[in-house]
């Protein structure tokens, strides 16, 4: 028996990297799987994409034994995204799960990031999590079943310098996935966020500027595969009682993420001017205040 028998899944991304070893694990455990991948470029410049990508995962699912149909649609369009949970609903007669790791970058310093930059990322990241989800919505409130598994990153949680595009679509996600937790916990449905760490072709774009960096580029090929984020992936479209949490994948570690709470207060009965703010209250919490380190100085020691 597998974690996903008589479950219709919707991966979108599925051709390549972690949508597609979900796509596959999907299929392994049972489900029935639309197999979504506009086939573009990483940098999304190439709208009209390919539909053989993701025609060549659903033979292969096939090959094994499997049931899969392509799609092709672009998860930045509405009418994209509300094609795509009609293909699952008129092929397969149903939809349980909708796990979401399309994406692209457009990595660039912010001052000197164009407005087409910023715009293409947020349509594919925020947008499309924002357009997928609001397309299966209903389908799932109305079966009082269903699990969002969004994808969200380290570069928003914690930051990485040359992302401000991707680090704010990505905090998006975390919030979006939250509210969706909490307005669908009385009809059953779960949404919940990855923070993937995986050798992927989106992850290979980035440049290799020094030693160091060729170290790191050679651990995530080595140690950080995208089969093992799929394993959570596909376990939290099971998951029944598990929503509104951010997780992170990194090799065969998962965590927990903490989530936005008061770390420390100062308070003056007298009401605080900005002179006495200045002075006296932010030097109270500067202990308290987190650092400017991006992920690696988070994530400081070797992946297991």
């Amino acid at each position: 028996m597998g974690q996903l028998d008589g479950k219709v899944v919707l991966v979108t991304g599925a051709a390549r990297g972690i949508g597609r070893e979900c796509a596959l694990l999907a299929a392994r455990e049972g489900a029935k799987v639309v197999v979504n991948d506009l086939g573009g470029s990483v940098k999304g410049d190439d709208p009209l994409g390919d539909a053989g990508p993701a025609q060549e995962v659903v033979d292969e699912i096939k090959a094994a034994g499997g049931e899969a149909v392509a799609d092709s649609h672009s998860v930045s369009d509405r009418a994209g995204a509300k094609a795509m949970v009609e293909c699952a609903l008129d092929t397969f007669k149903g939809l349980h799960a909708v796990i979401n790791p399309a994406g692209i970058l457009r990595d660039k310093m912010f001052h000197k990031m164009t407005d087409e930059d910023w715009d293409a990322v947020i349509d594919v990241h925020l947008n499309g999590h924002y357009n997928i989800a609001r397309a299966a919505i209903n389908h799932f409130r109305d079966q009082e079943d269903g699990s969002f598994v969004m994808f969200t990153s380290t570069s928003g949680l914690i930051g990485n310098i040359g992302q401000a595009n991707y680090a704010a679509a990505k905090m998006g996600i975390a919030g979006l996935s939250r509210i969706i937790a909490m307005e669908g916990a009385a009809k059953n449905v779960r949404s919940n966020v990855i923070a993937p760490f995986a050798w992927t072709r989106m992850i290979a774009t980035i440049p290799v500027k020094d030693e160091a960096s060729q170290k790191r580029v050679e651990m995530f090929q080595k140690k950080m595969r995208a089969d093992q984020v799929a394993t959570m992936a596909v376990a939290l479209a099971a998951a029944k009682d598990v929503s509104g949490q951010i997780f992170s994948v990194r090799g065969n570690e998962v965590f927990l993420m903490s989530q936005p709470r008061p770390v420390r207060s100062i308070a003056q009965l007298e009401g605080w001017t900005p002179e006495t703010l200045v002075e006296q209250g932010l030097p109270a919490m500067a202990g308290s205040f987190h650092d400017l380190g991006a992920t690696n100085s988070v994530f400081s020691w070797d992946p297991v």
